[in-house]
């Protein structure tokens, strides 16, 4: 993708997507390093909560690199909506609320894809990284999803982990 962008002269965007959930119910450390390997300590939705602030870091670091290394690709994180999806199929309590009252409150599958088509393609998008957006607009992450030290950490433990 950097070859590609240096050589064409083009943006490239990376857009990850997130959820709101990063900033309902994290970890007090917001990433548990030490449970990633050994799931069994985690707990379902809080795990998925991590899962998704991951995400924004992610997005967060990626943004910086790539302004260190002068390449011209944007990294963004991207908050969908509440989808109706079958992520609760098997919370049977959960997953029986979603299936009748989500219909009414959840944005069906191409309402939600509206914000990650608007970051990935938009012109007036360009340039800008580093972001979380939700409903085609930047908006403001969680204080765990801003923490540069954080980010650089989650980075480190990343590149670690594939590299082991």
């Amino acid at each position: 993708m950097k070859s590609t962008c240096r050589d064409s002269g083009t943006e490239g965007r990376i857009v990850n997507v997130t959820s709101v959930g990063h900033a309902m119910m994290t970890y007090p450390e917001g990433i548990c390093f030490d449970k990633i390997h050994d799931p069994s300590g985690l707990i379902d939705f809080i795990a998925y909560c991590q899962s998704k602030l991951a995400n924004i870091l992610h997005s967060n670091e990626l943004s910086r690199i790539f302004k260190e290394e002068g390449v011209n690709i944007s990294a963004n994180a991207v908050h969908p909506g509440v989808i109706m999806t079958n992520i609760f199929r098997d919370r049977t309590i959960v997953g029986a609320f979603f299936n009748t009252i989500g219909r009414i409150i959840c944005r069906r599958v191409e309402q939600g894809a509206a914000t990650t088509c608007y970051v990935a393609m938009h012109p007036q998008v360009k340039g800008i990284s580093g972001k979380y957006f939700a409903d085609c607009n930047i908006s403001s992450p969680s204080l765990q999803a801003s923490d540069a030290e954080l980010a650089k950490k989650l980075w480190q433990f990343s590149l670690q982990t594939v590299s082991s």
